[in-house]
């Protein structure tokens, strides 16, 4: 086993990244990371670096994903697909109990699993490490404290990978949270190419990670080492293909709560739920209770919901956000202004997911620059009312 050095940037090669994947396998990791599947790169169970993207990237525009192949070996050398990390955290679908019905007692309960499933999140971009940590402020950094979510993150181990190339619908440089991961990770990753030369240099992050790297074949990284990978994320960090201004951004929301560009986005908005299903920060849930024809056995699942359905606005008497101009603007008038009231931040990273994946191209950060452009002449509700219902 190579001797313990905490000290850093090191050097993996592709033969590493096996090393460092069996190393978290002997701790009884599940490795999860990207992977082909479907006609694009979704994050699933890994064994081994030859699951991964290798040779592949993909090209993103509004309402716009493909596949295509590299004319080199990377292995990281795609943006983001349509999954994002919160599956495998806040899973889109939780048993809560179930019951069957017993002779003597009425009804036995029976609870979830109390072990949860122990992760390595492989390849965690800079704008989805920013997701995780605003997703902690909403299950952990309140009053009540989602149980299931603090168990499979304190069990999760992060592998972060920096960026080395900007999607067409990225603006994490307009929402401070990336190209390069700052923190949050237990390793982070910088994936070298040209030149004849395949490396990976890496960063230690915690403890944790220093002591996984510990058993892994690694060199010392150089000074032309740590340039290649500074170079990479800066060449990532200058491509945006898009731009969000968010100067003032909550009171601009706040102040156009009746703008006009809400009903032209609604004429095009399917109300289709896609947005906040891709999105790595959304929580919203619902809770379903089922039994089975007989009687005897009884379920309660927590599922995803989403603000653009119907049901979820629901009250005696009928839904407050019954059309789609409604739903949409408290979509986005939550993720970019009430966000920030309620957790202390946006819940905006920068991602692009809900550009790339809405049917119909609808682009979050156009539409901020047409109220910006066009702004209401007057204040259409005090300062800090975060949603009308509907006229």
């Amino acid at each position: 086993m190579p001797e313990r050095d905490t000290a850093g940037p090191f050097i993996l090669t592709r033969e590493g990244l096996g090393e460092l994947f069996a190393a978290l396998r002997r701790r009884e990791y599940r490795l999860v990371g990207p992977t082909l599947a479907d006609g694009a790169i979704v994050y699933d169970e890994i064994e081994t670096p030859a699951d991964l993207p290798i040779g592949w990237t993909d090209e993103q525009e509004a309402g716009t994903y493909r596949l295509r192949r590299r004319d080199d070996q990377a292995m990281f050398g795609y943006v983001v697909g349509p999954h994002s990390w919160k599956k495998f955290l806040f899973p889109p679908a939780l048993r809560l109990w179930s019951a069957r019905r017993a002779e003597d007692t009425g009804f036995a309960v029976e609870p979830p699993p109390a072990e949860p499933p122990r992760y390595a999140l492989i390849g965690v971009r800079a704008c989805e490490l920013h997701a995780l940590a605003i997703q902690d402020r909403v299950f952990l950094g309140g009053p009540h404290i989602d149980p299931v979510y603090r168990a499979r993150r304190e069990g999760a181990f992060v592998v972060a990978v920096n960026c080395g190339q900007a999607g067409g619908t990225c603006f994490c440089v307009s929402m401070k949270t990336g190209p390069r991961a700052q923190s949050g990770f237990d390793l982070a990753l910088t994936e070298i190419t040209g030149g004849g030369a395949h490396r990976l240099l890496v960063e230690i992050g915690s403890a944790q990670g220093a002591a996984v790297l510990a058993e892994v074949p690694r060199e010392h990284a150089g000074a032309d080492d740590v340039g290649a990978a500074e170079r990479a994320v800066e060449r990532a960090a200058a491509r945006m293909g898009r731009i969000m201004d968010t100067t003032d951004i909550k009171d601009l929301l706040y102040r156009n709560l009746e703008h006009p560009r809400w009903a032209q986005v609604a004429d095009r908005c399917l109300t289709c739920g896609n947005c906040t299903m891709a999105c790595p920060t959304c929580f919203c849930t619902t809770v379903e209770d089922t039994a089975d024809l007989s009687g005897d056995h009884a379920e309660r699942w927590r599922k995803w919901d989403s603000c653009f359905t119907m049901d979820f606005s629901y009250v005696h008497g009928g839904a407050v956000r019954s059309s789609a101009r409604s739903r949409y603007r408290q979509w986005m008038t939550h993720k970019l202004a009430t966000w920030i009231d309620q957790f202390g931040s946006s819940g905006c990273v920068g991602c692009g997911r809900c550009i790339t994946w809405c049917p119909v191209g609808i682009d979050i950060t156009e539409e901020v620059a047409a109220i910006r452009a066009n702004p209401s002449p007057r204040p259409s509700s005090p300062a800090g009312g975060p949603d009308h219902a509907d006229p």
